[in-house]
């Protein structure tokens, strides 16, 4: 059978790159003018850095900049907070207490960089002799990276920095904090129940102030079933550095040892309130 004979017209065909364009008008940037012309001859206002393909270049750059300042790192652990607890606060001086620990049990201890209970974690490890890392992100607001951070880097976006604290990480531990600090947990959670990241603890450290939470997830998602009850298993809430460090180390072990399935630890949470 032979086809007929179609009537559609020939469409303009323009190349930019690997990418080709057929139909419309020749825009501004399709003028008829090659990519190497634009490049070398153009002047002219500075919007071009502004602009989505560029800062797609700038993306790369973060990653590549974070991978090559990390991918050395000693075994590590990032830990999360509130910037905002202060040096007074039974939080802060848990804070100081697992960052101690995590250093004497030979990992790095890996931070947001900011005050607070990300401030106390770096000094923990830092006064203990090991590796303080803090991963800064750029706000409208300064915030520098505390004084106890041995190796630290910047970043403009959120994505980037969080690819890193994974990436790099065994373990999570999350101390009190507000939406930044749920936010990381709860990615981190998502990853895990994914299998986007295995044998990965993710440790709630403070019964008293997560207690509520845990309820909720409990009463309310896997009763919903939303999740699944097999979910609950997926993190671990305790008020003890001691076990802290058991489940990392457990996990640990397992990855060795090439276990990396799911539920890896257990929920705690009858334990007392915080102490300082």
């Amino acid at each position: 059978m032979t086809a007929e004979p179609s009537d559609r017209r020939p469409r303009p065909t323009r190349h930019r790159g690997p990418v080709v364009l057929r139909g419309g008008e020749p825009t501004a940037q399709t003028d008829g003018s090659t990519t190497d012309q634009r490049l070398l001859d153009r002047r002219g206002p500075s919007d071009w850095v502004h602009t989505d393909p560029w800062r797609v270049l700038r993306i790369q750059s973060e990653f590549v900049e974070g991978f090559g300042l990390l991918a050395e790192l000693p075994r590590a652990v990032s830990v999360f907070g509130s910037a905002r607890t202060p040096r007074d606060h039974p939080h802060y001086a848990a804070g100081v207490a697992i960052g101690s620990a995590l250093a004497e049990a030979g990992y790095a201890v890996i931070t947001g960089g900011g005050p607070g209970a990300m401030e106390a974690a770096n000094r923990g490890a830092s006064d203990a002799g090991g590796l303080s890392v803090g991963l800064g992100i750029e706000l409208p607001f300064e915030q520098d990276l505390n004084e106890w951070v041995d190796v630290g880097i910047a970043f403009r976006y959120f994505f980037v920095r969080k690819t890193m604290f994974v990436k790099y990480a065994q373990a999570f531990v999350i101390l009190p904090g507000g939406f930044g600090t749920l936010d990381e947990l709860f990615e981190a959670l998502t990853l895990v129940q994914t299998r986007k990241v295995t044998r990965f603890p993710v440790i709630l450290f403070g019964s008293a102030y997560w207690s509520g939470l845990v309820d909720w997830i409990r009463s309310t998602l896997a009763e919903t079933g939303t999740i699944n009850a097999a979910d609950l298993e997926l993190f671990t809430v305790t008020d003890d550095v001691k076990e802290v460090i058991e489940v990392i180390q457990a996990a640990d072990t397992a990855r060795r040892a090439g276990d990396g399935g799911g539920g890896m630890q257990h929920v705690h949470v009858d334990a007392g309130p915080l102490e300082a």
